[in-house]
């Protein structure tokens, strides 16, 4: 199999290409990646020599350069996105350019190539907020912030060109990831590498927004499932059944590490803040799939493994990252 693995410099995008790679060694890998703060070829430094992988460096908005990158592809795996809500409440531009253009332009290309498949990952956010129960794939959508409307925006060009030209497109709505390689901006890796430095812990609000954790392994396992399984025009909620607070995942990240909770910092509440996500996964669990990671095991592996890595994450915690967080932050 051919895939192309548009965004594959990024945390969930190199967590997948490291498995396929791992358990199809007969694969061939095509990673197409803008190379946006987010994206790090770091992250595939193991693979960058095998002969079955290639780097691409191209935005996905961009045809020309990808009509050249989905030739003889089997398969169109899209990571390419910009993610973090943070962000899109301060500008939102950038999430549309890539997260419904650069979609479009991928469904578009794909179309024209005859790629076999096209799996479109999106996120549980896509939901809004419920209070309780579980959000179920035929559910409304009603995102609730600029980065979660472009993801809903998104998956509604996927299903339009599935049903309008039969483009082979599925959809996944994963549930908040975590894992190695993860951009120390999102609250798991930002709150590892501050307690390790001793430095202030930021948690929004009350702490008491709940998220459902799943580990990044299962979600691209889940992924793969949807590759081999998944039907065109379907959507696949990928969720682990871990819903925490916040709070609850700083505390056991500090106690993991041995610091005091006396690092925690309360900050003021990002606007639109939603208060719970929670998915159904029957649908991806009916094709095979099933969570294999117990949380709290995969909270002290992932803290580990930045413990044990800081010549990965200690260079990105400069620069643009450093004017982000205090814009963000402030002085804490």
């Amino acid at each position: 199999m051919r895939l192309l693995v548009a965004g594959g410099a990024g945390f969930i995008g190199a967590n997948f290409i490291h498995l396929m790679l791992e358990e199809h060694p007969d694969y061939e890998i095509i990673n197409l990646d803008k190379l946006t703060y987010a994206g790090n070829l770091a992250n595939l430094k193991d693979v960058e020599a095998l002969p079955n992988y290639s780097f691409v460096k191209g935005d996905i908005a961009d045809a020309q350069i990808v009509s050249q990158a989905v030739e003889g592809v089997d398969v169109i795996v899209n990571f390419a996105a910009e993610t973090h809500v943070d962000r899109s409440i301060h500008s939102a531009g950038a999430f549309i350019d890539t997260d419904v253009k650069g979609v479009f332009v991928l469904l578009e290309q794909a179309h024209k190539a005859g790629v076999q498949k096209v799996v479109c990952v999106s996120t549980d956010e896509v939901y809004g907020s419920i209070e309780e129960g579980a959000f179920a794939e035929d559910d409304r959508l009603n995102p609730r912030n600029p980065y979660s409307a472009s993801k809903a925006g998104g998956e509604l060009l996927a299903g339009a060109f599935c049903h309008t030209y039969g483009t082979p497109v599925v959809v996944t709505r994963g549930s908040n990831n975590y894992g190695p390689y993860q951009y120390p901006e999102k609250l798991i890796p930002l709150f590892v590498t501050n307690a390790i430095d001793d430095m202030p812990l930021p948690l929004y609000g009350d702490g008491l927004n709940v998220r459902d954790w799943l580990h990044v392994e299962d979600h691209c396992r889940g992924i793969q499932v949807a590759i081999d399984k998944g039907e065109p025009g379907e959507v696949y909620n990928v969720g682990a059944g871990n819903q925490h607070t916040n709070i609850e995942i700083t505390r056991s990240i500090l106690g993991h590490l041995g610091k005091s909770e006396d690092l925690i910092r309360y900050v003021n509440d990002r606007p639109g803040h939603d208060r719970r996500y929670a998915v159904d996964s029957s649908r991806i669990k009916a094709l095979g799939w099933k969570p294999q990671k117990e949380f709290m095991q995969g909270i002290k592996e992932t803290v580990d493994w930045y413990v044990k890595n800081e010549w990965w994450w200690r260079p990105l915690r400069s620069g643009e990252y450093l004017e982000y967080y205090n814009k963000q932050y402030g002085t804490l």
